[in-house]
């Protein structure tokens, strides 16, 4: 049987596959065969100037301010394997976007640095299988994205600045299984969360698919502690009471305790490859008064199947007097990650650009 070049892990690598590998930059915008290293203007241009093509003359992108700019159009069979950018400007106003198979309708709709967990907007390194964020705000998406006609990637920068992009989209031409499903991640934010809420990861998901993640940053507005809260998936159907029911915020994300270090009692990040405690920020003693958090949980070896719909929800609770939980009304975003089968539903709008700030 004829290997196709997907479904990549180590006891693969060593097979044989006729699929073209094709990389998209700045260099070679279309990924066409020999068609990189060409350029004679860009942003690197006047730096080769003694050197002329060939020599790092289009290294990066400006996208000024309002514009949507595509980085890539692929027509075709294939799958986008993966994605290195490295923005510069307020990553929070750079709204990245995947269309698959001409459909108007993005399955991927959020701020870049969300997508990457880096939603308030500082660096912190990020070491997994699916997202890698490396030093110098280098972002790294190894998601498994297949296309049967087509793929669309763009960015938006709703931003009042210009912003310079590098960017490299690597992607392979092959035959997809019948079985494949597309690639879809969407935004949401609840600032603050209103008294006894719950917040919605993910609603309006109509299968057959599966879940396989979520980044989340939690900013609190209380002391004390903030995770007692339970995850819930309602499956195919549910409608009061979920199939599937956590223990706890932290439990969930694969922590425990807090994510407390229990000899110095103070948290503790960790980054490992289906889960993390990414990013803790402190008060500084002056106007960072609340503390904030960054976590992800990637369903890799456990997604979670469903055959007709989909909602998932978390809540924020913490503690009151008499041993009481406390309903909190937290800083809560988040970016759901699942595949599913064509056409995607509409998501609900983004916020607007005050909407979507981190102060």
């Amino acid at each position: 049987m004829t290997y196709n070049g997907l479904g990549l892990h180590l006891g693969t690598l060593s097979r044989l596959s006729s699929a073209q590998t094709r990389s998209i930059s700045p260099e070679n915008f279309s990924g066409g065969k020999g068609g990189g290293g060409q350029a004679t203007t860009g942003t690197g241009a006047s730096c080769a100037r003694d050197l002329g093509a060939g020599w790092k003359v289009s290294p990066s992108v400006a996208i000024e301010a309002g514009e949507c700019f595509t980085l890539a159009d692929i027509s075709g069979m294939g799958a986008v394997q993966q994605v290195w950018l490295t923005p510069t400007g307020n990553w929070r106003y750079q709204i990245l976007r995947l269309y698959w198979d001409d459909q108007e309708q993005p399955s991927v709709e959020c701020p870049v640095g969300d997508f990457f967990g880096m939603g308030w907007g500082r660096y912190a390194p990020l070491n997994s299988l699916a997202v890698c964020v490396n030093p110098g705000r280098a972002f790294n998406s190894y998601w498994e994205m297949p296309f049967r006609k087509r793929c669309r990637i763009t960015l938006t920068n709703i931003s009042t600045e210009a912003v310079r992009l590098y960017y490299q989209v690597n992607y392979t031409l092959t035959e997809v299984p019948e079985d494949c499903a597309y690639f879809h991640a969407q935004f949401r934010r609840a600032n603050p969360l209103p008294y006894k809420s719950v917040y919605t990861i993910l609603d309006g998901v109509k299968g057959p698919g599966h879940y396989v993640g979520v980044c989340m940053h939690w900013g609190v507005n209380n002391t004390g502690w903030w995770g007692e809260g339970e995850i819930k998936f309602y499956l195919d159907g549910d409608d009061e009471y979920p199939t599937i029911c956590g223990t706890g915020t932290e439990d969930y994300f694969c922590g425990s305790y807090n994510f407390e270090n229990q000899a110095t009692h103070q948290y503790e990040t960790f980054s490992t490859a289906y889960a993390g405690l990414h990013q803790v920020i402190k008060p500084d003693g002056v106007y960072a008064s609340q503390q904030r958090f960054a976590m992800y949980r990637w369903h890799i070896m456990d997604p979670i199947r469903f055959s007709s719909d989909l909602r998932v929800t978390i809540q924020a609770l913490g503690w009151r007097s008499g041993g009481r939980y406390l309903p909190l009304q937290d800083d809560i975003s988040s970016v759901a990650f699942w595949y599913q089968r064509l056409p995607t539903a509409p998501f609900p709008a983004l916020p607007d650009r005050d909407g979507l700030e981190v102060i």
